[in-house]
């Protein structure tokens, strides 16, 4: 790759981490402005799924109109959005207003997140396009994993304290994507092998796609990203009214979480799969992330709190990846299907975790993560019913 197009990239990585470090910044915060502004779980669960609906919604509409009119005036505007959301967050005590502050947030990453995947595909040939793909994929969980964390840690000054710095280092990845980005007309396109053999533009086959253990698969996504987010978004509401957890508690286990979970995505993830195959290692996960959960449930101490969620989390940030890698391995075509099928599915776990535990939350605190348990142990025995072709 030209010194041109990895500055591309970085940019492109830095900026992406950003966007989705933003939509998970607000979750070790939500007790506290629940408690101060004397809201219900359901509004908080309305909030945190606002921000996935936008984003759901937005998401087709922007990438169409990126292939107008270039990739960088979309990435600049999705930067600006972005700014402009975490500072309307620091700013007021309205719900309405956080409500609006949370819409523009997923237009924002509507905006970013495919466009900047769109471009890294233009700028990048076939022998490079998986490893820059990989790396914003990397970048997107990182921020989702990291956000928790880093935002309980910065609350410890204040809980608006972590969207006021989310907002200088949205201003700070607008400043190097405006003076640093190249328009990318001016960018050479990427050239391809000519002995390369190039996707073919047709109609999907979608019968083929959701067909056979496809679709078992697809259910699996579906069920791993609503019980993540069913789990994640009430959690700092849980343990904070059920155990007394302070902020820095909070900050603590979702700071341990992130540096775990991106040890054992980034370290042991490719090694468990040797060793186990996505299928086992899918199957296991399910199994751990339920136990860990009932766990939860059932324990009255504080560090046994910690370490099942601990175990909660790396099961969750291991099995969405395997999941994913088992369902690109087993059809070489219609991979636009599939990963689209993959990020509409992933997005609807979104909306729907946060919306449904909240408000069975606000009826009974452990029925929520009862019915997360309920799902993940379907999902475990789904498993054993997955049928995979055999592939050399």
């Amino acid at each position: 790759m030209s010194a041109q197009v990895r500055r591309t990239i970085a940019i492109l990585i830095f900026s992406e981490f950003l966007i989705c470090l933003g939509m998970s910044l607000i979750f070790p915060v939500m007790p506290f402005i629940k408690n101060d502004l004397h809201l219900s779980a359901t509004d908080m669960g309305i909030m945190s799924s606002l921000y996935a609906l936008t984003q759901f919604v937005a998401s087709p509409i922007i990438g169409r109109l990126s292939d107008r009119i270039g990739r960088k005036p979309i990435l600049l505007g999705g930067l600006l959005l972005f700014s402009v959301s975490e500072v309307l967050f620091a700013l007021t005590n309205h719900l309405a207003m956080f409500d609006l502050s949370r819409v523009i947030g997923g237009l924002a990453a509507g905006m970013y997140v495919p466009t900047a995947q769109a471009l890294a595909a233009d700028v990048t040939d076939y022998r490079h396009r998986a490893k820059v793909i990989g790396w914003l994929s990397a970048s997107l969980s990182g921020g989702l994993i990291l956000g928790p964390g880093l935002g309980g840690l910065l609350a410890s000054g204040g809980y608006k304290v972590p969207f006021w710095v989310a907002a200088a280092l949205g201003l700070c990845g607008l400043i190097a994507t405006l003076f640093w980005l190249p328009n990318d007309r001016t960018l050479l396109p990427a050239t391809h092998p000519v002995n390369q053999a190039q996707p073919t533009t047709r109609a999907a086959d979608w019968r083929s796609v959701l067909g056979g253990p496809m679709l078992m698969l697809f259910v699996m996504i579906l069920v791993s990203s609503f019980g993540l987010q069913g789990f994640e978004s009430i959690y700092s509401i849980f343990v904070n009214e059920v155990f007394g957890f302070t902020l820095q508690d909070i900050a603590l286990v979702l700071t341990l979480n992130g540096i775990i979970s991106l040890i054992a995505q980034v370290v042991f993830f490719d090694r468990l799969i040797q060793w186990l195959s996505e299928i086992r290692l899918t199957r296991i996960a399910f199994l751990a992330s339920a136990l860990a959960v009932l766990w939860l449930m059932v324990t009255h101490s504080k560090v046994v709190v910690m370490v099942a969620t601990l175990i909660a989390f790396t099961a969750f940030d291991l099995l969405r990846p395997a999941v994913t890698t088992l369902l690109t391995k087993q059809s070489d075509q219609n991979q636009g299907v599939i990963n689209g099928l993959n990020l509409s599915l992933t997005s609807v776990g979104n909306i729907a975790g946060p919306l449904i535990s909240s408000a069975l939350l606000d009826w009974n605190y452990h029925i929520p993560y009862a019915v997360v348990v309920v799902f993940l142990t379907a999902s475990f025995a789904l498993t054993y019913a997955v049928r995979l072709p055999s592939r050399r």
